[in-house]
């Protein structure tokens, strides 16, 4: 058994945690942007290929306190990097700084990688060299005050990155962040799910994977764990037979509109790449055209901000939105998930719940309307 950490969005902490729970991990702890547990290999394996609202799964090697260059240094050199990499290997250091120390986060990845080769230098008069994008060791470095934390990055390339999307389109919603809002709404799959303003298709396409229960990293995108010395490929090939995709729950009805063709057509190639086209029902038209299933239901939309999408009245574009809502989907709950505060004051609805929220660097929220309709009983079958 040993520590591990995954690096998850600000607000979707416990999300992770449930996700973890449910993959057998121990000593669950929530931080802030991220999740620390314990496990087994088995489990490193499982979190890296299973979990949907992880960022990455870190795995901590050595702490210490520093007060300068030169500390830093020589406390690189006390870890045997030989334990992990050879000469032969290659590395890449990312830093991330929460002090007064230093002011630039790459001289300090500079410095751990200076110190790491130096230590090969002197040992076997040879050093492993750099590689940004597909090293053999991804190292990473926490600064805060002056505790710098070093752990080993276990994914490689982010999760949120699946391997359906073949182009990003505008402003398209990070994968993990999405699967997260479909997480926070309580969509279980057992009613309907409505985005009619789809774009690329991210939210329907995550929505049918939860449905499905398609892991993922079933699409068959490789791991930084997979190029260390003690990865045992036997133990996760029996990680994925273990998740081997069978068709799930096929009957989720997921409805993705756009009114951009271009938008639904990116979509339907995105979906067609994840494996799920067919539990999808795409449509390109006008988000009041669209005439929403039977209730009860679920909405889950991300419309633009005014930020890099611009509209010619982004005021009116949310009116529009609480309006629709109001004639059409009375029964419904619907989730609206937005930057722009002000914007979506004009939808015309009192919010039951506002969970704030990041998309990159831009604060937003999370609001949910309750459409009754009739009684409040329709609501208990859409979290139940």
């Amino acid at each position: 058994m040993f520590e591990m950490v995954a690096k998850t969005l600000f607000g979707i902490e416990e999300v992770l945690a449930e996700e973890l729970q449910s993959l057998g991990a121990i000593n669950v702890r929530l931080l802030n942007r991220a999740i620390a547990f314990s496990g087994d290999r088995k489990l490193l394996y499982k979190a890296n290929y299973n979990l949907r609202t992880a960022l990455k799964i870190l795995v901590p090697l050595s702490e210490s306190e520093i007060s300068n260059e030169n500390e830093l240094y020589s406390f690189i050199r006390t870890v045997s990097w030989d334990n992990y990499m050879g000469v032969n290997d290659t590395l890449a250091v990312e830093a991330t700084l929460k002090s007064d120390l230093f002011t630039h986060s790459q001289f300090v990845a500079q410095r751990i990688k200076d110190a790491i080769v130096d230590q090969f230098r002197d040992k076997y008069g040879q050093r492993p060299s750099v590689d940004l994008d597909q090293p053999s060791l991804r190292i990473n470095a926490f600064l805060s005050n002056k505790i710098i934390k070093l752990s080993l990055d276990s994914s490689g390339d982010p999760l949120y990155r699946r391997g359906y999307r073949i182009s990003q389109g505008p402003a398209p919603l990070n994968e993990v962040l999405a699967a997260g809002l479909i997480k926070l709404s309580g969509w279980n799959g057992l009613v309907p799910f409505v985005d009619f303003m789809c774009g690329s298709g991210t939210l329907p396409i995550e929505a049918a994977l939860i449905a499905g229960k398609i892991p993922p990293g079933a699409m068959g995108r490789s791991y930084g764990f997979q190029k260390w010395k003690d990865y045992d490929a036997r133990l996760f090939r029996d990680v994925e037979q273990e998740n081997k995709v069978t068709p799930k729950n096929k009957d989720a009805r997921i409805f993705a509109t756009d009114i951009s063709s271009q938008a639904v057509s990116l979509a339907i190639r995105h979906a067609r790449q994840a494996g799920v086209a067919d539990n999808i029902s795409f449509q390109n038209c006008h988000l009041k055209d669209f005439v929403p299933p039977s209730p009860p239901g679920m909405v889950v939309i991300n419309p633009p901000y005014g930020e890099r999408i611009i509209t010619s009245d982004i005021d009116e574009l949310y009116a529009l939105i609480g309006n629709r809502l109001k004639k059409a989907y009375a029964g419904f709950d619907a989730w609206i998930f937005s930057g722009n505060a002000e914007a979506s004051k004009h939808i015309g609805l009192r919010p039951s719940r506002k969970i704030p929220l990041f998309n990159g660097q831009l604060e937003c929220r999370f609001y949910r309307y309750s459409l009754y309709e009739g009684t409040k009983k329709i609501h208990k079958t859409i979290h139940s």
